[in-house]
């Protein structure tokens, strides 16, 4: 889920919206500095994350010969080394590496025996030279699964019916929280939902909490609309996530406590603001919106409980979006098509004092209250 295209296409299926504002005028990034691109191999990579002591990073990246679906790799920082993760077969998603462990979590759909069929109908289409629309699929096939670095010891956490992705770990490293919109194929559905879930299967899409070993499993959000991309807090207490309104058109940023619950509303942007990570010190969050376009995504900073309004990080040309903090805080780690040879990871140095500066000198907002569960 790497272009704003497969966003506005794939989440939600977006109807076309209404002109935008101007942008302000905003003399290129802010809180950033010495940004240089980390990964340049491949058709394109994004949603790196870090290692808990900072000295890898997880991502994934169309670079696999044979097929043309994301794979899961891993970079020591350091030496600069990469290993692929996942089995080259299939297509991978939101890779997350476990504190405390070596494992790395992420999801997959190489145990689907039409993955070899799928990639060579991709292959020959792309060879073809027929531009198609990307878009996330969705996949009813994709699971948990977690490996070692080097692809070993690989073990499945998940084999229920439906789409089972976008996971990561508490910082202790015991649960799992991840999408999933599982109930569209084990719940009864009318009609109406039938046919919903033919368009837009993430329309049903979730949060649920596992433990580390996939047990235990407990659903977090009821709500009509996607709800996915979810992270603990450094502290672990609370959970941000994104969450699509009804209408499939408006996304906003959300917390709710680690167990559910509690859920508060942290951005009220009119647009579509998604994709948030915490800042380690538990201050802000860093979120991705397209406020100023369709098709011009960027970097925003708000304060954690949304009582400020959001401050734009990126001014630059090209997609910016998926951000991570460096477990220090120290480093931002995003996806950007600034190069203009696709979207690949960039990396840069993070100014938290300029960012706490700018937040506490932000406009004061008033928070809305949360919207009702079904």
């Amino acid at each position: 889920m790497l272009d704003a295209l497969a966003l506005i296409a794939g989440l939600a299926g977006l109807a076309p919206a209404a002109p935008p504002p101007a942008p302000p005028a905003v003399a290129g990034d802010r809180f950033v500095s010495r940004t240089r691109q980390l990964v340049f191999e491949g058709r394109r990579s994004g949603e790196g994350y870090f290692s808990a002591d900072g000295r890898r990073l997880v991502f994934q990246a169309e670079r696999e010969p044979g097929n043309p679906f994301f794979q899961i790799y891993v970079m020591d920082l350091g030496e600069g080394t990469v290993e692929r993760v996942s089995t080259g077969v299939g297509k991978t998603t939101c890779a997350f590496l476990r504190p405390g462990s070596d494992e790395i979590l992420f999801a997959s759909t190489h145990h689907d025996p039409k993955s070899a069929v799928s990639q060579k109908a991709e292959i020959d289409l792309r060879a073809s030279g027929q531009a198609r629309r990307y878009e996330w699929d969705f996949d009813p096939e994709m699971d948990l699964y977690v490996a070692h670095a080097n692809g070993g010891a690989l073990r499945r956490l998940t084999d229920v019916r439906g789409y089972d992705a976008e996971a990561s770990y508490s910082p202790d490293g015991r649960w799992i929280v991840f999408s999933s919109n599982r109930t569209a194929y084990t719940d009864t559905l009318d009609d109406a939902a039938r046919s919903r879930l033919e368009t837009d299967p993430s329309w049903f899409s979730e949060l649920w909490l596992v433990s580390a070993a996939g047990g235990e499993p407990r659903r977090l959000t009821d709500s009509n609309g996607y709800d996915g991309g979810p992270f603990f807090t450094a502290d672990g207490e609370r959970i941000i996530w994104r969450r699509f309104r009804e209408d499939g058109v408006v996304a906003d940023v959300w917390t709710m406590t680690a167990t559910g619950g509690d859920e508060r509303r942290v951005t009220d942007f009119g647009a579509m603001s998604w994709a948030p990570y915490p800042h380690p010190s538990g201050r802000y969050v860093i979120f991705t919106s397209n406020k100023y376009g369709m098709s011009n995504f960027e970097l925003f900073i708000v304060n954690m409980d949304g009582t400020k309004e959001p401050i734009r990080v990126t001014a630059t040309d090209g997609f910016d979006g998926l951000p991570v903090f460096s477990p220090d805080g120290r480093r931002l780690a995003w996806t950007s098509g600034r190069s203009g040879r696709g979207a690949h990871i960039f990396i840069a140095q993070w100014d938290h004092d300029a960012a706490l500066a700018a937040l506490a000198a932000a406009t004061g907002r008033v928070v809305a209250t949360p919207e009702p569960k079904r």
